[in-house]
């Protein structure tokens, strides 16, 4: 069986802040809703629209067959 990957990075905020449940539980819910599955979640440096620096965010790999 073959399959296809997407990866979703995902912020709370522009500047720091913490990710809400729901805000992630949505998000989840809506791709699934196209078929992806979760596979995992990282937390990592998102880069920001301003300025070299990052903020805290998740890294969200999603897998479906094709």
């Amino acid at each position: 069986m073959a399959y296809q990957y997407k990866v979703v990075e995902l912020r709370e905020k522009m500047i720091g802040g913490k990710m809400s449940g729901a805000k992630l539980e949505k998000v989840l819910n809506d791709y699934a809703a196209q078929g992806w599955q979760l596979k995992a979640i990282t937390s990592t440096d998102v880069k920001g629209r301003v300025g070299p620096g990052g903020v805290d965010g998740l890294l969200i790999t999603l897998e479906r067959s094709v």
